[in-house]
């Protein structure tokens, strides 16, 4: 929470839909002013106009692609605002891509990168560097337990997000500023839906529901974890993934857990 007596605001990238819309309403349930951040303005303007009406918050549109460096830049620059702070920077926007690596052109690899890593990383210096001078805030980085399998670019990007939030939790935690990854297995969003995976190949148990899972998270933010992996299933299957030799963890290809 803010130091302040002001309402506490919330910046959620790709909010309109799963993870990222749980995150926004429970947010606001709990009394967060919010800016909202996605590439569709029209879903944006009817989040923010639900939300205004259903919890009385303030939400804020910036429509943005984080994959094009001037619309990122815009995104940083908000995030730095000093005179309108940002409290809790949700980096949940992502994406995946369904094939193997050589079905696709290299440059939508390099767009997933761009949004996964190059977006994550800027706006975690741009929060980073507000919060640590304020000596308040925290940074969720929406990673996955794809970040412990060995299945390609996405989960090379999963393991960048694991690894530099577990640093910088490490680094700056003792500056007032908090950093956690929440690592997501299977759950029920658009996110396979776009990738027109077909979701009943996936067993029953395995899928989380979106607005659960974001509980989970707050709750292991606040009792200040680093890592948050949803549900006992999943931290089980994460610590066996962690230690699996890789070549038996390649066997195991199909649908990215999000």
């Amino acid at each position: 929470m803010s130091p302040s007596t002001a309402r506490p605001t919330a910046l959620v990238t790709g909010p309109t839909s799963g993870i990222g819309r749980s995150f926004a309403r429970r947010l606001a349930a709990d009394g967060h002013d919010l800016v909202l951040v996605s590439r569709d303005r029209e879903r944006l303007d009817r989040l923010a106009a639900d939300l205004h009406a259903s919890y009385g918050v303030q939400a804020e549109v910036l429509v943005a692609d984080l994959a094009d460096p001037a619309q990122l830049a815009a995104v940083e620059d908000r995030v730095a605002d000093a005179a309108r702070p940002i409290d809790l920077l949700v980096n949940n926007a992502g994406f995946g891509l369904r094939g193997d690596f050589l079905d696709h052109p290299v440059e939508e690899e390099q767009r997933l990168l761009d949004v996964h890593v190059r977006a994550v990383l800027r706006l975690t210096h741009a929060a980073l560097t507000a919060m640590v001078a304020r000596r308040h805030g925290a940074v969720v980085n929406v990673s996955s337990v794809a970040a412990y399998l060995p299945r390609g670019p996405y989960s090379a990007a999963k393991a960048y997000v694991t690894s530099l939030s577990t640093w910088a939790d490490l680094t700056y935690r003792d500056r007032g500023v908090r950093v956690m990854a929440l690592l997501a297995g299977f759950t029920r969003t658009e996110f396979h839906d776009r990738m027109r995976v077909r979701t009943g190949s996936t067993p029953s148990w395995m899928w989380l529901d979106a607005d659960r899972l974001v509980e989970e998270a707050l709750r292991d933010l606040a009792r200040g974890r680093t890592l948050s992996v949803p549900s006992r299933r999943y931290r089980v299957l994460a610590t066996l993934a962690r230690y699996a030799p890789t070549g038996l963890q390649a066997r195991f290809q199909g649908p990215r857990p999000r």
